[in-house]
């Protein structure tokens, strides 16, 4: 059944309404997850097909969790009146995903899609006034950019899908003005529509008719000349059948001729021992010896990191289709990366190309511009392949451009060149680990890599998968025949020395980066300087990633002076940008750069950075949960982010998690005592969001190097904080007797230290692993003193702990009644506070109480709320908890398919968590479950 008052408008930023009223479809993940289930309405969108959507190959851990969150979202905003554990109505839970229920018409992608299905139609039966009001109809649906700004591969795939059926729209409607007469109507948005989709064949042919038709042949005449241009500079392709039969209308087409010329042989021998990149080779094959007779592409440019095979991929595929170039191959090495070897000017490239194709000395003109003039009258019409190895930079190459016809330049570059309108671009990365294994199979000899399985993987994992450091290792363990292949990965493994290690002869993985960084660091351009510093103080932070944010605090630069250089590192293969617009060192540019010395040393850069970490996350966890009191005593000196709320606060904490952690151990490992103090500032600010994230082993690990910083400092107030952050983890991880031991300390430092607040703190974290521990008099006796201080330092959230433990203590030992009293009271508090965290867990308690007392539906509304609130709140655990009993009470219920859901959701949160006890609890309630269906 679906829900006629609901209207979607995703032709613009997207938009909901209900009954007419405008319902705010929430933040821009949760709008993903609506437009893929509006798609499709009333069908199945299942939850890889919603990961897929999201976030492409690699959706983060916690995707599941955030999956069920945006639903949860749309299901609060679609259906507003919905009461907690009713059924909803709008996005159902279905075979392992979810569905909209939306009438299709009532969706506008779909409506504009079916208004335009019909125009085409009455245009194809000739009726074009109609077609033309129902193309008026269908186009006035947008509003703007299709889907707004919402993100994912998903999104992406049908933004471009819903434009190219606008673009279709337009040109529909521009044929129909044509034939009634109307040209003159026409000829703007078509000019539009040529400005927006210049590869676009269509436009270009109405246009050329509107024109025609207005009497503006010679304006139509310079449309076919520009699409003609556009087309051969940036596909290498001529116009198609319906341009060209729109310009024989007006005019007639001439061809050039053609020229002949010596036949140079240039290219270098085919490598020895290549592997691989058969992906590349296909695409470079299909570019440069097409299987239709199509011309060949006139400029390819492979780019990678120094050491990635550029240069020995570009002549094996040279070798392979130089049959289609009868007219010669050139090979010029413009030495763009070689140590102490200038590269060549722009004029010694021409003159050489020139001397090539038989141009003796005294015709080279002495000036670029002659001589790149001659290049073209010489060279037209030949066909010939022209291999440029090795270019630093778009200067060295510009003049060139565009080819002559009939001419294809092969670019090799550690560079991402932006040469010119036509240029394809192929960029290589890392060998994959059988490619990498094939290679030094080849060079080490099949029997030796075979025989030590671990340590061949090891070697492949510690080159990186670069080509230039697998064949150094392939060289020596040539050279030393008594060495395994795990013995020299064991000298690889070394991070201070394996740099050293990677050297062979006149090889050298270091060399080659070397030569990259060196021209940025010497170069004329500002940017390519700045990159270069910003190499050196990235080799100081060891993370897995970073944002460009972080990165300008490291440099201590503007941010958008920091994204020009990271993006400047990357086009020089130097650093890696995913998806997420994050920057990544591969592992051997990091060694690398760990060699720079910036010029203001690492102290300072490191302070910053690790300033910048401390201070966000602090603002972040305060942001996603202000009612959670924040460890604040190490002080930190540095601008932080602003998060605008909740959402965005959780999103960058997300993001930033991994960096954090490694931030934290790196400067908790430093000997410097500041750099140290700031380490243990950034893993106590990771406490309550790695609690919310059931992070156990972060938890324990950050607990336990902050208690090192600690006794090192002999800091006691670090160290009462450190230890109530390794009790949450050793509680999470079930050895409640070392987290009692934690928390024991944690008492008495509070003491010491007269800190009242953590003093009743550490009560109530005795008081919940006392109850976990199933002694119940010693956590209703925590849980009274927390309250006792609580009251007497006038600590609401300590209060409200306070009286959880409480009722929970008296809940399970039977007094039922107190139990009561104590929770509702808690949760009033907790509600007028705002405090949905603690609200989900007193709610929680209240709904195991009243399944308890066999009063199953009170049961199930108060789990239901618990489980909203805990879903809002980031609380995995408690939202497992809440789904097993959810699941437990319907099943009593008899409602089956509700039961079977939520144990579900239930089972892949634990999964995701990797939770063992939880599992374990999951599997006994679908027992029973099967115990009651053999009933």
């Amino acid at each position: 059944m679906s829900a006629p008052g609901l209207g979607l408008r995703l032709l613009g930023p997207v938009s909901c309404t209900l009954d007419g009223a405008e319902v705010d479809p929430g933040p821009p993940r949760q709008q993903a997850v609506l437009v893929m289930l509006a798609a499709v309405p009333g069908q199945v969108v299942t939850k890889g097909q919603l990961f897929e959507g999201l976030w492409g190959g690699h959706p983060p851990s916690s995707a599941q969790q955030s999956v069920y969150t945006y639903v949860a979202g749309l299901r609060r905003a679609l259906e507003p009146g919905r009461n907690p554990g009713e059924r909803p109505g709008l996005v159902e839970s279905a075979a392992g995903g979810y569905r909209l229920l939306v009438e299709p018409d009532r969706v506008d992608t779909i409506a504009f899609a079916r208004l335009t299905e019909t125009a085409r139609r009455s245009a194809e039966a000739g009726a074009q006034a109609e077609a033309l009001r129902v193309y008026d109809r269908a186009l006035g649906l947008w509003r703007g950019r299709a889907l707004g700004d919402v993100p994912g591969p998903f999104a992406e795939a049908e933004r471009a899908r819903l434009e190219d059926l606008h673009a279709g729209a337009v040109e529909g409607r521009a044929a129909a003005r044509i034939l009634l007469g109307a040209p003159h109507e026409a000829v703007a948005e078509l000019r539009s529509l040529i400005a927006r989709y210049p590869l676009r064949e269509r436009p270009y042919e109405l246009l050329i008719l509107a024109l025609d038709a207005c009497d503006r042949r010679p304006e139509a005449l310079r449309v076919y000349a520009e699409a003609r241009r556009i087309l051969s500079d940036r596909l290498g392709v001529g116009p198609a059948a319906g341009v060209r039969q729109a310009y024989a209308l007006v005019s007639a087409r001439t061809a050039p001729g053609w020229e002949a010329g010596p036949v140079p042989r240039q290219l270098p021998r085919d490598l020895t021992g290549f592997v691989g990149r058969p992906r590349e080779i296909a695409r470079l094959r299909g570019l440069l010896s097409p299987d239709d007779d199509a011309e060949p592409h006139p400029l390819i440019v492979i780019s990678g990191a120094p050491g990635s095979g550029k240069s020995a991929l570009a002549v094996r595929v040279a070798h392979t289709v130089r049959h289609r170039f009868p007219d010669g191959q050139v090979f010029v090495n413009l030495h763009g990366g070689t140590p102490n070897v200038p590269r060549l000017k722009p004029q010694e490239i021409a003159a050489r190309l020139l001397r090539a194709i038989g141009t003796r000395n005294e015709e080279v003109p002495p000036g670029i511009e002659e001589a790149a003039a001659l290049w073209q009258s010489r060279a037209a019409s030949k066909r010939l392949l022209v291999l440029l190895d090795d270019a630093a930079d778009p200067e060295q190459i510009r003049w060139l451009l565009p080819a002559p016809a009939g001419v294809s330049v092969l670019v090799t570059s550690r560079d991402s060149l932006q040469a010119g309108d036509g240029l394809v671009r192929i960029r290589l990365g890392r060998l994959s680990s059988a490619e990498a294994r094939t290679m030094l199979a080849r060079l080490a000899g099949e029997d030796r890599v075979g025989a030590d399985p671990s340590g061949t993987a090891s070697l492949i994992r510690l080159c990186d998968g670069l080509p230039l450091a697998l064949r150094i290792a392939g060289a020596r363990l040539s050279d030393r025949p008594d060495w395994t292949v795990g013995e020299l990965a064991g000298r690889l493994a070394d991070e201070r020395t394996r740099l050293h290690e990677l050297e062979a002869g006149d090889l050298a993985v270091r060399s080659g980066l070397a030569a990259s960084w060196s021209h940025l660091t010497h170069s004329e351009r500002a940017l390519d300087r700045e990159a270069a510093r910003m190499l050196a103080v990235l080799g100081l932070l060891h993370v897995p990633d970073l944002s460009a944010d972080a990165a300008a605090r490291l440099a201590g630069v503007p941010e958008w002076e920091a994204g020009r250089a990271l993006d400047r590192l990357g086009d020089a293969h130097l650093l890696e940008r995913d998806a997420r617009g994050r920057f990544q060192l591969h592992d051997l540019v990091r060694l690398f750069a760990g060699e720079l010395v910036p010029a203001e040393g690492r102290k300072a850069p490191l302070l910053r950075v690790f300033a910048y970490y401390a201070v966000s996350l602090r603002s972040a966890a305060h942001t996603a949960d202000p009612n959670r009191v924040h460890p604040t005593h190490l002080a930190v000196a540095g601008p932080g982010r602003a998060f605008r709320d909740a959402a965005e606060a959780n999103d960058w904490i997300e993001q930033e998690e991994s960096a954090l952690l490694a931030a934290a151990a790196q400067a908790m490992a430093d000997p410097d005592d500041d750099l140290a103090r700031a380490g243990a500032a950034i893993g106590l600010a990771l406490f309550w969001p790695q609690q919310k994230a059931y992070r156990v082993a972060d938890l324990i690990s950050v607990g336990n190097q902050a208690l090192s910083v600690a006794a090192r400092l002999g800091d006691d107030e670090t160290a009462m904080h450190a230890h109530s952050q390794a009790a949450a983890g050793e509680y999470f991880k079930g050895d409640l007797t070392a987290s009692l031991e934690h928390l024991d300390r944690h008492l008495t430092l509070a003491r010491r230290l007269n800190d009242r607040f953590d003093e009743q703190r550490a009560h109530g974290n005795l008081a919940a692993t006392y109850a976990k521990a199933q002694r119940y008099d010693r956590a209703l006796e925590h849980g009274l003193a927390q309250r006792e201080i609580a009251r007497e330092i006038a600590s609401e959230v300590g209060e409200r702990y306070a009286l959880l433990q409480i009722g929970n203590a008296y809940r399970h030992m039977g007094r039922l009644e107190e139990a009561v009293v104590a929770l509702e009271e808690a949760a009033a508090m907790a509600g007028r506070a705002g405090d949905a965290s603690l609200e989900a867990h007193m709610r929680h308690g209240l709904g195991g109480l009243q399944l308890d007392r066999g009063d199953l539906e009170a049961g199930l509304a108060q789990l239901g709320r618990a489980l909203d609130l805990a879903v809002a709140g980031g609380t995995k655990l408690l939202q497992v908890q809440c789904l097993i009993q959810l699941a437990g009470a319907n099943r009593l219920l008899g409602r089956r398919t509700a039961a079977a859901e939520r144990l579900a959701e239930a089972e892949s949160l634990a999964l995701a968590l990797n939770s063992p006890s939880w599992l374990e609890r999951v599997a006994e309630e679908r027992a029973a479950g099967a115990a009651d269906r053999e009933r």
